[in-house]
């Protein structure tokens, strides 16, 4: 197996970082390759997404997982939707293109915003990959359930996978499940029973951490399975 430490330009000036690994069995016609996008308040280091990207590199996919600009720069607020989308592309074009490591079937996996810029990029044809997996979708701010974040989603024809936590102040389930119910694409939802919008959980919930990330990564390869 092959990992290494990566800058990737994003446009002239800039660059960001990434991760990338791949399999020792890699075959760019029959390997899949997982895009990993942080939150707004995290980066590439993140547990969950660290977890998740290893495992999947593990069971043979090909990973990379990448911070955006601001992350790159020390700084808290996230960089403006035209940024992260350019860092987005430049991510995916950077894998797409790579002479050696290019898989021909890219997934794309967010946590939270980085799923949302994702989606919404996918909606208006601006990232061409053929799936999407959502670590905690941010439907809506916390205590503004009234203003959802979903009307691009209708717009998406692509399989969707939805992890979301029983606690999740961005995302309530019982809207989420209305909004999947409109969606003309084909859609599967894991709920984390016990998870935040992070899928932490209590110290007194009867499943682990581990245990709750390891179910992510179970379900996140069984879905890729059937949809090869």
């Amino acid at each position: 197996m092959i990992t290494c430490n990566l800058s990737i330009p994003v446009g002239d000036t800039e660059s960001v970082s990434g991760i990338l690994s791949v399999p020792d069995n890699f075959n760019r016609h029959k390997t899949i390759g997982v895009l990993f996008a942080h939150g707004a308040a995290n980066d590439m280091y993140n547990p969950l997404i660290r977890f998740v990207a290893q495992g999947m590199h593990q069971a043979g996919y090909l990973t990379l997982r990448f911070n955006f600009l601001y992350k790159e720069k020390g700084k808290k607020s996230p960089d403006p939707q035209a940024k992260l989308v350019q860092t987005w592309q430049s991510v995916y074009h950077f894998l797409s293109n790579h002479p050696k490591f290019s898989p021909q079937t890219i997934v794309a996996c967010g946590k939270s915003m980085g799923g949302r810029v994702a989606s919404q990029m996918v909606a208006e044809g601006q990232l061409p990959v053929s799936r999407l997996i959502f670590l905690g979708y941010p439907l809506h701010a916390p205590g503004k359930k009234d203003r959802l974040r979903d009307a691009h989603l209708y717009q998406i024809q692509m399989p969707m996978l939805f992890f979301a936590g029983t606690r999740d102040s961005l995302c309530d389930l019982d809207l989420l499940k209305t909004v999947l119910d409109r969606l003309t694409a084909p859609w599967d939802l894991e709920v984390i029973e016990g998870g935040d919008h992070s899928f932490r959980v209590p110290k007194t919930h009867p499943i682990s951490q581990d245990d709750t990330h390891a179910q992510i990564l179970k379900a996140a390869k069984s879905w890729l399975g059937d949809h090869p």
